[in-house]
């Protein structure tokens, strides 16, 4: 079974009245290949270090195939063109952790705790 892997995008919007536009056709694109929002929003709170000012997108795909193959489909193709002079992206796809291996650092954390 696959791993889930997020693409993270951060986001400077230039123009909101554009950029509006391209937010409505991405759920489409995403969806036909498995995807969904995991966050998105325009005001992060900064925990450590410098202050995080961009907008912030994560998506969840059922594996890294589905997450590559939304970013080159068709479809995304042509809704990225949206985004042109409305915005500047980075967009980063990586691999989730896999449930198993959490669940045995967790252990393995929590018994040095017990020593």
């Amino acid at each position: 079974m696959d791993n889930p892997a997020y693409i993270i995008a951060r986001v400077e919007v230039h123009d909101w009245k554009a950029y509006s536009e391209y937010m409505k056709y991405t759920p489409r694109a995403i969806h036909q290949h498995g995807g969904r929002f995991i966050a998105r929003g325009a005001d992060p709170l900064t925990l450590e270090g410098e202050k995080e000012t961009l907008r912030t997108v994560i998506i969840e795909f059922p594996s890294m195939e589905n997450a590559k193959a939304f970013y080159n489909s068709e479809d995304y193709t042509a809704t990225k063109k949206l985004r042109e002079g409305a915005a500047t992206a980075q967009f980063v796809a990586i691999d989730g952790y896999p449930i198993e291996e959490w669940n045995e650092a967790v252990k393995n954390s929590q018994k040095l705790g017990e020593a």
